[in-house]
């Protein structure tokens, strides 16, 4: 049964603070118990607050190894790319040492990615020790949408990524597989405005991952915290 922690806030400037705070303080005992750390990012609009909160944490970034949960299939200076949010918002100041394994590569598709990219993510020091995780208000995380083609294989593949077409979203993608996603030693999903709060308890309600992806990591063994702010 999974353990879920609230944490909830007035303002996002606080939220994003504490949750800054929180990933710094694991990463940095991870750093302590076994010399490495890994954090897996998500994009979005959280980031975009959080990063730069992180970035100067007073941690031993050179042990750090930082992933992405999913990737837009666009060329790494698109404003769409996630990997563009993290080399500018995250791989800054103090974190500027920590080493960066991206997902997309020269692959004209995320499913020829998916092989070429394979080994650099399975050779990841997993577990990861923070998972962090957004939710869209359709409820699927990382790139795992309802309703897509490939939602079937990303639940249940034992392999580290899959490449994705959203239904509606732009951009193809590649992302973390659900068995990627919970092999991690702390799931936090950050989760903002007051649109998403019914999303979050109609998740929390149920247990149809394939209505509701974000409910896969919500049933992890691994702890949850849940991050949410109007």
């Amino acid at each position: 049964m999974s353990e879920h922690h609230r944490h909830n806030f007035e303002n996002r400037d606080a939220l994003m603070q504490r949750a800054a705070d929180h990933i710094a303080q694991s990463l940095q005992s991870a750093i302590e118990r076994r010399g490495v750390a890994l954090l897996a990012v998500s994009g979005g609009s959280t980031p975009k607050a959080l990063f730069p909160l992180l970035a100067v944490a007073d941690i031993e970034w050179q042990h750090v190894k930082v992933c992405l949960v999913d990737e837009r299939w666009v060329e790494p200076d698109d404003e769409a790319s996630n990997e563009r949010l993290v080399r500018e918002l995250l791989l800054v100041e103090k974190a500027a040492a920590a080493t960066f394994v991206p997902m997309k590569n020269a692959s004209a598709t995320p499913g020829e990615g998916v092989t070429q990219r394979h080994a650099d993510y399975e050779a990841l020091p997993w577990p990861a020790d923070i998972m962090q995780l957004g939710m869209g208000e359709d409820a699927h995380t990382a790139s795992l949408f309802p309703e897509a083609d490939e939602l079937q294989h990303g639940l249940t593949t034992p392999r580290r990524l899959v490449a994705v077409t959203p239904p509606v979203a732009p951009h193809r993608r590649m992302s973390l597989s659900l068995s990627a996603i919970v092999d991690s030693r702390e799931i936090l999903l950050i989760t903002t405005g007051e649109s998403k709060l019914p999303v979050l308890e109609a998740a929390l309600d149920g247990d149809d991952v394939h209505e509701m992806p974000i409910r896969g990591p919500l049933q992890a063994t691994a702890p949850v915290h849940i991050y949410y702010s109007p």
